[in-house]
């Protein structure tokens, strides 16, 4: 949750490159596609709200930074769709209309651009209409293709370019979408060296269809929890092929825990990324001793502290009415410590984001 958009390189966060790898018949095929945040500067720091607000930084870099990733792609990958899967409205609407924006500057005959609204038409259940999208990026999959090696070894086919799929945390949406894109394109490998007819699908294979499901629901969650710390959002339709009571109520309980890591676990577990890929370096000749707070109400600021007053002076705010009635002195003290209460919620409230944990080794150059 501390890492979204992308450093001032083009680099972004949760870039993921995925390589689906099927061996059949002696024929050997792969197909590769990635995710990764939308390539600009933006932000979402957790603030004990459930969504805390996006903020975009530096927007005139976008463009620039953007051209940087994507350049990046390209040297690697060659061809380059991007399929954006977020709201058009709202929070979301924004960084939608800053990438697409950005995109109008690269756009060309090897880098293309596709928006995709997942939740207005799909929206929670009827996940079938990616179907549409499908067909929208089915020119594109069939040009650039698959790589597929022959018995004897030698080179039948080559990828010429991938799908870069990402919404918000580049989780959800995206391996739901991820999923099904990679069961198309083995399809299309399958027919090309005979074991399935024109017309046959994984589906028609239950066996088959069910170990499918179970590999890419397997691999939603390993990314998921790597990064949010839960499983995926969602995994029942890619599991199932449905949605399922259980599976909503899963995604109730995942919801919950993602909200209690973002706010108030994952600084630390920020921190301890950030030693370990170098962004912050120990050395002897710096100070040793724990980085600074700052002062004022930072400094003091202890949620499950604030928590704790605000509930004991409710309890006492309420037995205080029971016992006297309507004695005006139980009134008084009653009000007192309703005061108290509202008022600590208050402060929590508007000063939510120093009352979350934090990373404090490393702060992103911007």
């Amino acid at each position: 949750m501390w890492r979204r958009g992308a450093d001032p390189d083009g680099y972004v966060a949760n870039f993921v490159e995925t390589e689906q790898i099927a061996r059949m018949n002696g024929y050997t095929s792969s197909f590769v596609q990635v995710r990764g945040s939308m390539p600009f500067m933006w932000e979402q720091i957790v603030d004990l709200t459930y969504k805390p607000k996006f903020e975009i930084i530096r927007p005139e870099e976008a463009a620039r930074i953007a051209e940087r990733h994507f350049l990046d792609l390209r040297k690697k990958y060659g061809s380059v769709l991007a399929v954006d899967l977020v709201n058009k409205h709202g929070g979301e609407g924004r960084l939608s209309e800053r990438f697409a924006g950005a995109m109008q500057h690269i756009t060309a005959d090897d880098v293309r651009y596709l928006h995709f609204d997942f939740h207005r038409i799909c929206g929670h259940i009827h996940f079938e209409r990616l179907a549409i999208l499908y067909e929208q990026m089915e020119d594109f999959l069939e040009k650039n293709g698959y790589f597929l090696l022959s018995e004897k070894g030698e080179k039948m086919k080559e990828q010429l370019g991938i799908v870069r799929t990402n919404c918000i945390d580049c989780l959800d949406r995206t391996n739901v979408t991820q999923s099904m894109i990679g069961r198309k394109m083995l399809e299309l490998q399958l027919k090309r060296i005979g074991i399935f007819g024109a017309e046959e699908t994984i589906s028609s294979h239950l066996n088959f269809d069910e170990r499918y499901k179970i590999l890419w629901a397997n691999h939603g969650d390993d990314i998921s929890i790597q990064y949010s710390g839960t499983p995926a959002l969602k995994g029942d339709f890619v599991r199932y092929g449905q949605r399922t009571v259980q599976g909503v109520l899963n995604d109730g309980w995942n919801a919950l825990a993602r909200y209690y890591l973002n706010n108030f676990v994952d600084g630390t577990k920020q921190d301890a990324i950030d030693l370990v890929q170098g962004h912050y370096i120990v050395a002897v000749s710096r100070d040793m001793a724990p980085v600074a707070r700052k002062g004022g109400l930072e400094a003091v600021a202890n949620f499950p502290v604030a928590l704790a007053v605000v509930v004991i002076s409710l309890w006492f705010a309420t037995m205080s009415v029971k016992r006297g009635g309507s004695d005006y002195k139980y009134m008084f003290f009653s009000l007192v410590w309703a005061g108290i209460s509202v008022a600590v919620a208050a402060l929590v409230r508007a000063n939510g984001r120093i009352f979350c944990n934090r990373p404090r080794l490393h702060k992103p150059s911007s």
